[in-house]
């Protein structure tokens, strides 16, 4: 009798551990029937080129020029990125490679899902064949605009806009407080130091020119009006520098630039200079107009010109 009763006691515990890895069995491969399902749908994006057909969830994504923060900030899994984007020392890009589009066997290596570029990019149609790509010409949409394409692309078009609603809110407030505090009339100039030449910025280059001029709605000198405002920059030499600075000037710089005009007693005497208003920045954080690099920026301006 006993033996019996053992038996069957046996029989009943092996009968729920098989049944426990049954379970878990399906389990298991409904988990990865639904991920192969999740990386195969597709959604057609609209570009200047006409549809393309990209993944609904891109797994690994490859940009090759100016919108690797954009993708950062929707939480793309990035696996490729521009050199600009790879020596931007505010992205977290440990672990990505940097590529470009003259070397398609490093592209091919990284087996991306989605390539995102600028539409100037060389190798588009062999770029086509590894991967749906999408490009984008600089500057035919405004730059709040631009991430919520970037959003469509990568099928988070909703939180791209969320976003876009919340940084105006912010932005076009901080720059009442700005005007309140430096007057209604004042100019802010954006220069840049590049190596051995001299940049002044339009509304829509980068280097926080779109938050200064359109979000927040600041005056820009003549001089720059009438020089930049169209090409969205230009070269200037250190001689007429100071006819360019407004009441305030942002100048961005990296470690390689030839500053030397900054000791000479022409640049000590520009107004702006000596009321201690030119804010240094670092170019290569400054250089983009995503929503990671957008943010900094508003940062830095609250701080410099209201003090917070």
């Amino acid at each position: 009798m006993k033996k019996t009763a053992l038996f069957l006691i046996l029989t009943i515990l092996i009968a729920l551990t098989l049944g426990a890895c049954g379970n878990d069995s399906t389990k298991t491969e409904e988990k990865e029937k639904v991920d192969k399902e999740n990386t195969s749908e597709t959604t057609t994006y609209e570009s200047e080129d006409g549809p393309v057909e990209v993944p609904a969830n891109p797994k690994r994504i490859v940009v090759l020029s100016a919108f690797a923060g954009n993708v950062m900030a929707l939480d793309g899994n990035l696996v490729g990125v521009d050199s600009w984007s790879k020596m931007n020392p505010k992205f977290d890009l440990e672990g990505v490679e940097e590529v470009s589009e003259d070397n398609l066997e490093k592209i091919i290596e990284l087996d991306p899902d989605l390539i995102i570029g600028l539409s100037n990019i060389k190798n588009k149609d062999k770029l086509n064949e590894i991967a749906p790509t999408v490009t984008f010409t600089y500057g035919k949409v405004d730059y709040l605009t631009q991430h919520i394409e970037i959003g469509k692309v990568l099928n988070k078009e909703e939180e791209a806009r969320a976003w876009v609603e919340d940084f105006e809110k912010r932005a076009k407030e901080t720059g009442e407080k700005i005007k309140a505090e430096i007057g209604e009339d004042a100019t802010v100039s954006v220069i840049e130091a590049y190596d051995k030449q001299f940049y002044v910025y339009g509304d829509n280059w980068g280097r926080g020119t779109e938050i200064l001029y359109q979000a927040m709605d600041l005056n820009m000198p003549e001089k720059v009006k009438e020089t930049a405002l169209k090409d969205g920059y230009y070269a200037i030499s250190s001689e007429v520098l100071p006819d360019f600075f407004g009441d305030y000037v942002v100048l961005s710089k990296n470690e390689e630039a030839d500053m030397s005009f900054t000791e000479t007693d022409t640049f000590k005497n520009i107004p702006a200079v000596k009321n201690d208003r030119v804010f240094e920045v670092n170019m290569e954080e400054f250089y983009f107009n995503d929503p990671l690099t957008l943010e900094l920026q508003l940062d830095f301006f609250k701080k410099h010109f209201l003090n917070k």
